[in-house]
């Protein structure tokens, strides 16, 4: 990922990285160790960029839970800030790349746009890891009147599918970068006609990393319209029958299992598999109910919660593990002699949230982006708000 590795630098030209105040917003210092965040707002977008030193060198490098999509953006802010300071560059990686498509804002969709997202076409099918988007480009094409929306958490396949629906001119897909056990939690029930699963990585030593569980069945079976189906389709025999147990504890469920089905269209790791005489198994969940529509009215405001002296000693070292859910304050850095920006861990044990937040004499907020709207998140963000004491008189 983006970096630039530099001679290191003197405390002079430490200080003049917050005078580059029209993208740098604030400097963080860690409570303990020296790696310094600089707050980035640049082209729309809020990211932190990390300052790492040793004894010979320095870097700056991108900040992994902050970091913006646009990689290209992380690459600019690092060579300004190199032009700028006029820095002594041993190494770097940050040649700006002109091959990879840009996230269009026509195909691609951030998760916060599902807060209130208008959807402009009645039939709608959802793919979980599309991978190379054979699948997902082969559906669209031969179905132009439905929408496909792909979920995919590999950045470059995603780049490479966005590239493949500009050249094809396809005009009913919607690429979503993000996990899908948190996707569908955003969506209204009896919604999609479809959604598939092809070949989802096993994880047979992490079986609570999986796609198919419970909680995930329960959403598929909420936002498929009556006769909509959930169709898993795995090479894995411990994964098949995994999904089978998880499915048969439903009260009502209308399943057919398929053996080595042959579909229109193939993934080139299911070429291989077949010629391997591999067996791939096939799980369709029907549904026949009506769901109700779910009125969460979450709220990620922080209320009047402000900065105040001594905060940090409030804020728990230890993990904070309820039924469904947990919370973990990672580190604390300070802003100037006012402010506290918190790295945090919280949410679902099987897909947390990793976010900042800052707190500051006027207000506190989640950064760079709010959590997704989920019930889960929403229990967890009152118990940080209690942790640190956001309703005590100030």
């Amino acid at each position: 990922m983006p970096h630039i590795k530099f001679k290191k630098i003197d405390n002079a030209t430490l200080a003049d990285i917050n005078g580059v105040g029209d993208i740098v917003k604030f400097e963080a210092t860690p409570m303990s160790g020296d790696d310094m965040l600089y707050a980035i707002e640049y082209k729309g977008e809020e990211f932190l960029i990390q300052l790492k030193r040793d004894v010979d060198s320095d870097m700056l490098k991108y900040d992994k839970v902050s970091r913006p999509l646009k990689v290209n953006l992380i690459k600019e802010v690092l060579s300004i800030l190199s032009d700028r300071l006029q820095l002594d560059i041993v190494s770097s990686n940050i040649s700006l790349s002109t091959t990879k498509p840009p996230l269009s804002s026509k195909y691609f969709k951030k998760i916060e746009d599902f807060d209130s997202m208008e959807f402009p076409f009645e039939s709608i099918s959802v793919e979980v890891g599309f991978g190379s988007g054979r699948h997902l480009l082969y559906q669209a094409t031969q179905n132009p009147a439905m929408l496909y929306i792909g979920l995919e958490i590999h950045t470059p396949s995603a780049q490479q599918v966005l590239k493949q629906i500009e050249l094809q001119g396809l005009e009913n897909i919607w690429i979503v970068n993000y996990d899908a056990r948190l996707f569908l939690e955003m969506l209204p029930s009896n919604l999609c006609s479809q959604i598939f699963v092809h070949f989802p990585v096993p994880w047979d030593k992490k079986p609570q990393r999986r796609v198919i569980s419970p909680s995930f069945v329960d959403e598929s079976l909420r936002v498929l319209t009556p006769k909509g189906r959930l169709e898993l389709r795995t090479d894995s025999y411990n994964y098949f029958w995994y999904s089978m147990e998880t499915i048969f504890a439903l009260h009502n469920a209308d399943v057919n299992i398929v053996k080595n089905g042959q579909l229109a269209i193939t993934s080139k790791y299911e070429e291989r598999w077949r010629k391997q005489e591999k067996d791939i198994y096939e799980v369709h969940l029907t549904s026949h109910e009506l769901s109700g529509q779910v009125e969460r009215g979450i709220d990620f405001s922080f209320d009047d919660c402000k900065y105040r002296d001594r905060l940090q000693e409030d804020i728990p070292s230890n993990t904070i593990v309820e039924d469904d859910f947990f919370i973990h304050f990672e580190r604390l850095y300070t802003i100037g002699g006012s402010g506290l920006l918190i790295k945090c861990a919280f949410g679902s044990f099987d897909r947390p949230e990793h976010k900042y937040i800052i707190i500051d004499k006027n207000a506190s907020r989640y950064y760079p982006s709010m959590p997704v709207k989920t019930e889960v998140n929403h229990k967890a963000h009152k118990k940080i708000m209690e942790s640190l004491k956001c309703h005590q008189t100030l």
